[in-house]
Formats: C-alpha cells, structure tokens, sequence
C-alpha cells in the first residue's frame, strides 16, 4: 500500500526584487523555528555581496542561511547542482525539526523544486559553446537571444536576455540534441508539501525601493569590491560578473561609460529584470498566496503558514 505520510513542509517566500523578502523571511522564520535556502542564482558566489544585496553576515547570525556562497565566481553552478543541494539541505533541517524556508527570485530554481523538474543530462560541447560564445562576440547577446527567441520562444521567455551563459547552454542543448530546450525537462511531483507565499507591492513603490537599493550599493563600496574581484584573477567575461551592477560598473572602471550612465543602465535593466520575474510569478496564479508587503503582512503570513503546518500534519 502506498504510504499515507505526507511528505515534508517546504515554505517558498518569492516576489520581485527588492520587495522586501529578506526582512519578510527572517521575521518568520525566527517565529517558526524556521531556517533559510536561498533560492537566488547570484547570492551563490563568494565575494559578490553588495552587488546581490546578499544577507548581512548579521542576518545570516540571526537565522541560518544556506545556499550562499558555495562556490567562487569562475565555478558553474547548474540547476541540476541547485536540486540535490536543495534535497540535502532540506533534509538536514527537517531532520533537526526545523522548519524550511526556501527565499528567493529566481523563477527557475523556485519552479523547478515546486514542479520536482527532472534535468536531462546533456554533456557540455566545449567545441560547441566556443563557437556560439564568438558569435555573440560577433553580433552582440541581445541578437544572440533574438536567435534563440526564433527557435524557442518558451525557453528564451524564462532567460534574460543579458544572460549569456544561459543563451549559449539552451542554444548548445537544441543543436546537440535536436530538440527544443524548453520540451527537455522532464516534469514530476515536489518531494515537498509546498506552500507559495509571494510578496508585491505597488510597481512605482518597487521601482522607488529598487533606485533606493542601488544608490546604497555605490555607498556601500560597490565600484570597489568590482575592482576587488578583478584584481584577484576573475575574467569580467565570467557569467556571474555579467549580473546586473557588476557588467556597469566594469565598463565604468574600463573607462567605457560614465558613472551616470552606470546608475542609469542599473536602474533600467533591474526594472526590465523585475518585468521578467513576474513571468514566473503571475499574480493570478492560484497556487501563490500573495501579501502586500509592510504592516501586518508578516502576521497574515504567518497565521497562513499555521493553518497549513496544523492541516496538513496535526493530525
């Protein structure tokens, strides 16, 4: 007989950036005994903390953290990587009696953990990859993503376009196999009973806080920790540097644009990135319960999160 056990709790805190996830989830999970996986592609390299708006080493004291730097700039992480370190580290907290809390804005990881996505194992095409990489050398990653756009409208509707990296892969993955990159995840069932909890709030509120954000980053020494990393060996064509704030700001310290134009392109692509979140995150979406952020949303979550541990385990 199949075994009548629910599977394990795993709350998910998502919404656009600089909603307000951060102080959201660690209100919860310092009243629910909870701890935080983030589920956020830039937060995962080490010495890129002011450019992500990584949590404080303070906040990370104040609950546990995991899933932030895990690997240098110049190492790839691939969702497939993301997955089994989500299992693992999922399974320690609950195994401690401890509550998960997955926090994050990369549509991608959140979904592929929700939907239990079964990533093919396409070997890399070195060969391949060179090749399209000196194409977009050639015709820039704005018309690099276009091509893939023309092939594979699903796929290039879940990537950035500035995100080269993941062009080239979806692009390498439907040359070698034949096949649409967006046809070759295999979808199943969460290991996890997943409540979605998402914040928003009112887009120029967002737009504000995001210009707030980014005029704190400068403040706090963003020019200086780029120069950093690239004084230690890191190419500035590596895909993490390519991540909103750090590809300015090295066109600033190479003398290509103004520290103006710097601020200005930020503020731009992090509006157009927040347009590209809300591709995975619909406000209609009935499987996401949506607050909006500031007073007493972290009660109403809260007492959301209550009613669902006591339903489905109080039993």
């Amino acid at each position: 007989m199949p075994s009548t056990e629910p599977k394990p709790p795993l709350i998910i805190i998502l919404g656009p950036t600089a909603v307000g996830k951060t102080e959201t989830s660690l209100q919860l999970a310092e009243r629910l005994k909870g701890e935080i996986i983030s589920a956020d592609s830039r937060l995962l390299y080490r010495g890129m903390d002011i450019g992500t708006a990584k949590p404080s080493l303070d906040e990370c004291q104040r609950v546990p953290h995991y899933l932030i730097d895990v690997a240098d700039p110049d190492q790839v992480w691939s969702l497939a990587m993301f997955l089994r370190a989500v299992s693992k580290t999922a399974a320690d907290i609950h195994a401690r009696g401890r509550l998960p809390l997955m926090v994050g804005g990369t549509g991608q990881y959140v979904r592929a953990v929700v939907e239990g996505w079964q990533i093919p194992e396409v070997r890399p095409d070195p060969r391949l990859r060179t090749a399209l990489e000196n194409w977009a050398e050639e015709i820039g990653s704005e018309a690099l993503y276009q091509r893939l756009e023309n092939i594979d409208l699903e796929a290039a509707s879940r990537i950035e376009p500035q995100n080269l990296r993941r062009i080239v892969r979806a692009l390498e993955v439907i040359l070698t196999t034949g096949q649409l990159f967006s046809t070759q995840r295999e979808s199943g069932s969460s290991p996890y009973e997943v409540l979605m909890l998402g914040l928003t709030r009112p887009r120029q509120e967002l737009y504000e806080r995001i210009d707030a954000r980014i005029q704190k980053m400068f403040d706090k020494g963003l020019v200086e920790e780029t120069q950093k990393l690239l004084d230690q060996g890191y190419s500035p064509d590596l895909p993490p540097l390519s991540a909103i704030g750090y590809r300015q700001v090295i066109q600033f310290l190479n003398g290509e644009i103004s520290m103006d134009e710097v601020v200005t392109q930020m503020k731009r692509i992090t509006r157009r990135f927040v347009r590209h979140q809300a591709n995975w995150f619909k406000e209609d979406d009935p499987d996401i319960q949506w607050f909006r952020a500031g007073p007493g949303a972290i009660d109403e979550m809260e007492a959301v999160i209550g009613r669902f541990l006591h339903n489905n385990y109080d039993k």
